[in-house]
């Protein structure tokens, strides 16, 4: 098969992969505390594996000071997404948490805008816009539902929350490199068990086999398997089609939501997820900015 072809399997594969992630963190019955722990635990084991075997595991220890400190800094933050995330699914569901979640390419535009000052276009407000209106619709706010349920707030908050966070862990990601994608993971898992030894509320003899089963997916699946599929198949890929494909990953979710829990969307819901899959295309691909006045943001 071609380069592209492969390229194509590897992303669709990986934002389906990612798109059963939910029903894992729930069904594990654990807090994300320790969910987070071990998907750092057994998904750091599991690229330290692949890193062995490509020869470069141990050029993190190479790595020059400014870049060993971003690359710490953006394990910092994509633990705290993480937890977020896991403890909005439990409060919204896996549907809600992943629309929300997927506002973060307007974040990641605005905080570049300030941090590199890139330009703002008309188009991209417009953009934005929509997305805001789409998540309105998306979350159930436009009938007053997070204003009357206290932790359903309290997930829509987390998910906004881990949603920047990753954002600007993209936006770290800018002043990488020298380090690989697979190093990169590697060292944001490392922080994670670092980060979360001490006040992971489930120590290992307090997991249950079934849940160490749960761990054992999220971390080898979802965390090992997930990243270096897209590792390898996203330099694969014109950036027009992997946009596209990204969004596999809620499709996806919505539907295994659907499907294991029950919980169907709204027309009104599903209205305003494809405003902010639109819009979030707008953004990415700069729709409606002129060629010679693009600014990348992504």
């Amino acid at each position: 098969m071609s380069r592209q072809i492969h390229g194509f399997f590897g992303v669709a594969s990986a934002q389906m992969l990612l798109g059963t992630l939910g029903v894992c963190v729930l069904e594990s019955d654990a807090d994300p505390l320790s969910v987070t722990f071990y998907r750092c635990v057994i998904g750091g084991l599991v690229l330290a594996l692949y890193g062995a075997m490509r020869g470069d595991l141990f050029g993190v220890l190479r790595l020059p000071p400014r870049v060993l400190g971003l690359a710490l800094a953006s394990g910092l933050l994509m633990v705290g997404n993480w937890v977020l995330f896991f403890t909005a699914m439990q409060h919204t569901g896996i549907a809600v948490a992943t629309i929300v979640f997927h506002v973060q390419p307007f974040m990641v535009v605005l905080i570049g805008a300030f941090v590199f000052r890139e330009r703002l276009h008309a188009a991209t407000f417009a953009w934005i816009a929509v997305a805001l209106i789409g998540l309105t619709f998306a979350t159930g706010s436009s009938n007053g539902q997070t204003t009357a349920d206290g932790s359903w707030l309290l997930g829509i908050c987390c998910a906004l929350g881990g949603a920047f966070f990753y954002s600007v862990v993209t936006v770290v990601a800018k002043g990488l490199t020298g380090i690989t994608g697979p190093q990169l993971a590697f060292v944001q898992c490392l922080c994670g068990i670092a980060l979360l030894a001490l006040v992971v509320p489930a120590g290992p003899l307090e997991v249950s086999s079934v849940q160490w089963g749960w761990f054992a997916v999220i971390g080898v699946v979802h965390t090992g398997g997930v990243y270096m599929l897209l590792y390898n198949a996203l330099p694969k890929l014109p950036t027009p089609l992997a946009a596209v494909l990204l969004f596999l990953y809620p499709a996806t979710a919505i539907v295994i939501d659907a499907i294991v829990y029950g919980h169907r969307l709204g027309a009104a819901q599903y209205a305003g997820v494809g405003c902010i899959l639109i819009a979030s295309l707008g953004v990415s691909l700069k729709w409606g900015v002129r060629r010679h006045l693009s600014v990348s943001t992504t």
